[in-house]
């Protein structure tokens, strides 16, 4: 294994991993890696693998744990969630193969956090620069509760990050603030009894590049398969660094893999070269994606008061509070349309989950709308229906029975509906107050008829 890592500065890292990995620890703080299956996390973890390897070879015994942690946003490109499945699935059949403490773990976003629940279900603007809810409840909290979870039963935990300083200067002050100087080891700037370990700062991009594709992967995957990922998302504008190894490898650039719908970048480059490469049935997704950038700042599909009912107008007029029920609606339908599109040709895509979907009708409830549901909206795209929240046949007898107003039967229902989708998303906070509040709405509907 040592015989073939030629570059220097290469064998200097993973020779201060062993090092880091057997320094004298109480409770031997188990490792968390942040892996994306992009080319920096790859890189991170084939280093850490190969040095775990080695000193199996110089038979030093591997206490310490290593958690391969990725955080699923459940909106990836699916070209690169497919990709990312894979490779989890044999990181973690290799670890057990080849007995190594390693471990994998996925993290989602709470059903309520996730991006459908937050812009369909809760009406919030799609993330630009100065509104990034995503990066806060998408990745931000899932990832730290993991972590949290994980110092509660082992004390502290040290998180390996793949960040280089040449990725970018906003990357590289980042680093130089939380470092300490003479010590590998930082504290993370958001979890306590917690700290960050960055192996591979120093790695130019070209040499990120030539570990892929000159080292063998230590689990046994294709690291071609990645090359070719980040060559046809290449975008044109990107200056591609030639990096071979032999003749078969061509200049491959620098794109960014993240969220297929992210709306805080003015174009999506990645997804726009994907397509222009041959991968023609994401280009709905593009078209849903860059509706969606249109319409963000549009009066008409906003509110004129955030969800805590806060005035959201500008000086001009214009309306700056969360969608209304109307687009939230219509993005639903133009999303369902695009999933039933996209699957006629990759039925393995689903764009949004039925968990989602519930989370949404669940919200819609809460916020008053008991005309349209989501099941309309679903048998009107795909000609069938999902599982709604109707009232049972038995529960529906006895009030038919026991209401003599219709209104007082609808009422009923509603407030049912109300309680079984707190029940639905295992939170019951706030449900006394959505029942109050639809019971003053009730009453100031019928005061308004009389």
């Amino acid at each position: 294994m040592k015989s073939e890592i030629k570059s220097k500065r290469v064998r200097a890292i993973i020779d201060e991993l062993k090092d880091q990995y057997m320094e004298a620890d109480i409770n031997c703080r188990p490792w968390i890696i942040g892996f994306s299956g992009g080319k920096d996390s790859t890189v991170l973890l084939m280093l850490t693998w190969i040095a775990m390897q080695e000193l199996r070879e110089d038979r030093k015994p591997l206490r310490r744990r290593v958690y391969v942690v990725c955080n699923d946003t459940m909106v990836e490109n699916p070209v690169i969630e497919e990709y990312v499945s894979t490779v989890l699935l044999k990181i973690g059949d290799a670890a057990r193969e080849q007995m190594m403490p390693i471990q994998v773990v996925t993290t989602t976003p709470q059903l309520e956090d996730t991006f459908w629940s937050c812009v369909i279900g809760k009406g919030y603007p799609v993330p630009n620069n100065s509104f990034r809810f995503c990066t806060e409840k998408m990745k931000i909290k899932p990832t730290s509760k993991f972590i949290t979870d994980q110092v509660v039963a082992d004390g502290e935990a040290i998180v390996l990050v793949g960040t280089r300083l040449t990725e970018s200067q906003q990357r590289e002050r980042s680093i130089r603030r939380h470092e300490i100087k003479g010590h590998r080891l930082s504290k993370h700037p958001l979890n306590p009894n917690t700290f960050t370990y960055a192996p591979i700062k120093e790695l130019m991009l070209e040499e990120v590049w030539w570990i892929i594709n000159s080292i063998p992967s230590p689990w046994g995957f294709d690291n071609k398969i990645l090359f070719n990922i980040y060559l046809d998302a290449s975008a044109d504008d990107y200056e591609c660094p030639t990096v071979v190894t032999d003749d078969s490898h061509r200049s491959c650039g620098q794109s960014r893999f993240g969220c297929w719908i992210c709306t805080v970048v003015k174009e999506d480059k990645s997804m726009s070269s994907l397509i222009k490469n041959g991968v023609d049935w994401m280009k709905p997704l593009l078209e849903f994606r860059n509706r969606l950038v249109e319409n963000r700042n549009v009066s008409e599909l906003r509110c004129d008061t955030r969800r805590n009912g806060q005035r959201a107008v500008d000086e001009t007029g214009h309306n700056l509070g969360n969608y209304t029920m109307e687009y939230r609606i219509q993005m639903l339908h133009e999303l369902l349309q695009t999933q039933k599109t996209v699957q006629k040709g990759h039925s393995s895509v689903n764009l949004i989950t039925n968990q989602e979907l519930i989370a949404i009708q669940v919200i819609w409830y809460r916020d008053g709308n008991f005309s349209t549901t989501v099941n309309d909206i679903y048998n009107e795209v795909y000609g069938y229906s999902i599982p709604n929240f109707e009232i049972g046949l038995q529960e529906r007898l006895i009030l038919e029975k026991l209401c003599t107003d219709p209104q007082h039967f609808q009422l009923i229902q509603e407030l049912l509906a109300l309680q079984k989708s707190k029940v639905l998303l295992m939170r019951k906070f706030g449900l006394q107050n959505d029942i109050e509040e639809r019971l003053d709405s009730f009453i100031k509907e019928k005061e308004a008829k009389a």
